[in-house]
């Protein structure tokens, strides 16, 4: 319900105040069954006594003196001009509620849009990444051969095979991320051993291969593979 407005006895205009409060003023005495009131709906302002059934008032205010008797508006009317005026009637605006959630929506809705463009990058990048520490993983799990198979060449002065010496076969160097690593000469004279990468769970990685030669000088090793340069270490690049 709108709020109501009430004139004292001086025609001081006063409000907007709820039923409740315009009930505490009359009960407390500082307005009477005489003075006028109004509220949005009403065209004019009328005495309070009109509205004593709707706002449950009694017969005269409690705990208080009793307040002068009202000057009855039928012996006395006020002037048109002295009455206080009515306020504008306001219109109907947006609440403060939808006003929050326009504004929300505002700033959410570009907000989802961001995120999704930096899903957008952040997720492939992310993968590349994982994939990257898989194959330096699989990579520094056969460093160690390395080792050997550049003794046994200053040792016997030629490239070792599989199954010679202290090499296993091609699949006992499986580990989490290579399947084989097959020993010996390739075909461009240089030794060094083929590394196959498996369970990385990308078909363009499972299957292929990355070499580790050591050079037409038997001396400085040498990596390589066909394993798209993003996914391999710094040092068996291009």
């Amino acid at each position: 319900m709108s709020g109501w407005y009430y004139a004292d006895r001086n025609r001081e205009q006063h409000g907007p105040v709820t039923a409740d409060e315009l009930v505490t003023h009359y009960r407390f005495g500082r307005i009477a069954l005489g003075d006028l009131v109004w509220r949005e709906g009403l065209p004019q302002w009328r005495p309070l006594r009109d509205f004593a059934d709707e706002l449950g008032l009694d017969p005269a205010p409690v705990d208080v003196a009793p307040a002068p008797p009202p000057v009855s508006p039928v012996a006395a009317p006020l002037a048109q001009s002295s009455l206080p005026p009515a306020p504008a009637a306001k219109k109907p605006g947006m609440s403060g509620g939808k006003i929050a959630l326009i504004v929300a929506a505002v700033m959410v809705v570009p907000c989802i849009g961001i995120a999704g463009i930096l899903a957008a990058i952040a997720i492939p990048a992310y993968n590349d990444y994982t994939l990257r520490a898989k194959i330096v993983q699989a990579n520094a799990e056969v460093q160690a051969l390395k080792v050997d198979v550049q003794m046994f060449r200053l040792d016997q002065g030629r490239c070792p095979t599989n199954g010679e010496g202290d090499f296993g076969a091609p699949e006992s160097y499986a580990g989490t991320y290579v399947t084989r690593a097959t020993i010996g000469e390739f075909d461009d004279g240089t030794c060094g051993f083929e590394l196959e990468f498996g369970n990385t769970g990308n078909a363009q990685i499972d299957g292929r291969k990355l070499w580790w030669d050591m050079g037409s000088d038997n001396e400085q090793w040498h990596c390589s593979s066909e394993v798209d340069d993003k996914y391999l270490p710094l040092d068996c690049r291009g």
